[in-house]
This record gives structure tokens, C-alpha cells and sequence, in this order.
């Protein structure tokens, strides 16, 4: 994992009003519910009592309460309450359990993975995707494998005429041309041209011009990515780690071509069917490979110039694993 980054952890919509909401992220069995004023927490789902999962328990006002003894905890993992010892007592500082920084933000629930001390706004979302004219439904979907394997799939641009013949790849276009992979401020921007093969040799990406290339993507560290449709039509993806062997991925198609609501409503759930038969086509695939997070120079590949997007991600994710060190 990245330290020191906000990751995308869950859809807004799970952690609803008076309703606790087991979540496993990062290897952390997780609770997380929304306080009075609609604001998420966030702690570990194990009470410091008898290890009972507070997830099971009940929401009230600010709070959370195990449902075994009752103890009371705050969003700060504190146990404010011990019902055996009477309300007014006051509760030693050990009963306690780890807290976590939690956002919500654009539709998603933010975690951050890192110091506390070195929280910072740098939440890696779209700025062309902020516009309140977008529309949009979501895609939920179970993966076991790493996320970095989910990841680099959505960096994968030869796989397009093979594993979406029938879809997104149809035409044939196996030859691949660049990619041309631009990556500034922890976002990679990469133009895909892929052609026909009448028996000529891939263009490197130095033989391409970017402004003659109409299709690209992008993926924002530590955990997002972007497929550029067109200008009012785009498909927005999560990658959230649940643990070394599993993945939660959240795909969204969003449009703001129509917004009368019945019209806006059948062309979303359009998109968002279209888009769940191009996730199943890549999931039968993914799923098959060795089910381990990826790095540069893994012995068992042998990559190519195609896969370019793939490369310069594992290059900069262990850039930044370097950069952003556990204290």
C-alpha cells in the first residue's frame, strides 16, 4: 500500500442514517456509521471489552454501542460509557480502540492510510467530474484479487480486441500504437491507438502526436481512475483494498447529455448495464492470474510497448512507497 494518501473506500450511500456498517479495508475489520449531524466515523469493529463486533451493535446520537455489554464508544475510539459501572462514572483512558480520518466526498467515502499528523486535502478526484450537471449509477462489484491487479487491467490497452471482441474492442484492432503515458502531480493521463494490422510495425510513442489522438484515460493515485468518453459522457472507477487477496470495485457511469429525469434515468441505467457486461468480460480474465500485488520487474512477465501504462504506474506507485514512509 501507499502511504499517506486518501483511498476511495465505499460508496456514500452504504453508511446510512442510524445504521452501523461493517466494512473490511486494508486488512482492518472496520465500523463506520454517521453521527447527529450526518458526519461519517470511523473505528476498529472490535470492542476493547470482550472483542464482541460493534458493528452489530446500535447507533446512538453521536455514538456506537456494543451490543454485548453496551460500552459506548465516540468517534475517537474512546469509551465514554460502561453501563456495569454507572453512567456517571468516568471511564479509564485504556478503553479505547483505534480511530480513523474518514471524508465524504463526491459520492464516496474517503479513508486516509497514513499519519495522522500529515493529513492533507489532496483527495485524488476529477475535476471534470465535479460538474453538478453529471448524473450517475454505480457499479458494485466483488473481486478476488489484489487491487493492483484490478488496477493495472484498467491500464491494459492490448487486452482491448481480445477480452472485449464483442464490446468495447470490437474491430480488431490488435496492433498497438504508443501509448503515449503522461503522469504529473500523481495522475496518469495515457491516449490509446489501436489500429488495424494490415502487416506494418507499431508506432512508438515518440511517432505519435498526442492532439491526433481523440481517446485517453486516466488514473489518479492512489486508487482511482477515469475512462474519457467523451465530454459529457464518462466511466469513473474504485479500487478499494480489502485485504492482500480481495477488492471491492465501484464503477460508475456518469453522463450530463439528458436531464429530464425518466430520459436521464434509462440512459444511466443503460450506461450502468453496459458497463457491468465490459467489468464481467475483464473479471473472467483477471481472476486467473496469480493472485499477488504486482511490481516492476516481477520475474515471471515479460512485458511489451503496449503495456507502457502498466509500467510507468508500477514505477511511480514504488516511487511513492518510498516517498511516503510510516513514521
Amino acid at each position: 500500500m501507499i502511504y499517506n494518501m486518501w483511498y476511495a473506500i465505499l460508496d456514500s450511500k452504504e453508511v446510512r442514517n442510524n445504521k452501523p456498517l461493517f466494512a473490511k479495508r486494508f486488512d482492518k475489520n472496520l465500523v463506520l456509521w454517521r453521527n447527529d449531524s450526518g458526519n461519517i466515523c470511523c473505528i476498529d469493529d472490535k470492542c476493547c471489552h470482550r472483542g464482541a463486533s460493534l458493528s452489530s451493535g446500535h447507533v446512538y446520537k453521536d455514538n456506537i454501542i456494543c451490543p454485548f455489554h453496551g460500552f459506548e464508544y465516540d468517534k475517537m475510539g474512546k469509551v465514554e460509557v460502561i453501563p456495569a459501572n454507572g453512567r456517571k462514572t468516568e471511564v479509564a483512558k485504556h478503553y479505547h480502540v483505534e480511530s480513523y480520518i474518514v471524508k465524504e466526498a463526491y459520492g464516496f467515502i474517503w479513508f486516509w492510510y497514513g499519519d495522522k499528523d500529515k493529513v492533507n486535502d489532496d483527495i485524488a478526484f476529477p475535476e471534470n467530474l465535479k460538474d453538478k450537471k453529471f448524473s450517475y449509477m454505480t457499479i458494485r462489484d466483488e473481486w478476488n484479487i489484489n487491487y493492483t491487479r484490478c488496477i493495472e487491467n484498467q491500464l491494459d490497452v492490448v487486452h482491448l480486441p481480445f477480452v472485449h471482441y464483442n464490446t468495447i474492442g470490437k474491430g480488431d484492432k490488435t496492433v498497438v500504437n504508443g501509448p503515449i503515458v503522461e503522469i504529473e502531480n500523481d495522475t496518469m493521463k495515457f491516449y490509446v491507438n489501436n489500429v488495424l494490422d494490415k502487416g506494418q510495425k507499431f508506432l512508438t510513442s515518440s511517432e505519435l502526436k498526442k492532439e491526433d489522438l481523440k481517446y485517453f484515460l486516466y488514473f489518479y493515485f492512489p486508487n482511482t481512475w477515469q475512462n474519457y468518453i467523451f465530454e459529457k459522457m464518462r466511466v469513473f472507477g474504485v479500487f478499494a483494498p480489502v485485504d492482500s487477496k480481495n477488492t471491492i470495485i465501484y464503477m460508475r457511469f456518469y453522463q450530463k447529455i439528458v436531464n429530464i429525469p425518466i430520459l436521464r434515468f434509462i440512459i444511466n441505467l443503460i450506461g450502468k448495464k453496459f458497463s457491468a457486461i465490459i467489468l464481467k468480460q475483464d473479471k473472467n480474465v483477471v481472476k486467473t492470474q496469480p493472485n499477488e500485488a504486482t511490481y516492476i520487474g516481477m520475474p515471471e512477465e515479460k512485458l511489451i510497448q503496449g503495456d507502457m501504462p502498466i509500467i510507468i504506474y508500477r514505477k511511480h506507485r514504488e516511487e511513492l512507497k518510498k516517498r511516503n514512509i510510516k513514521n
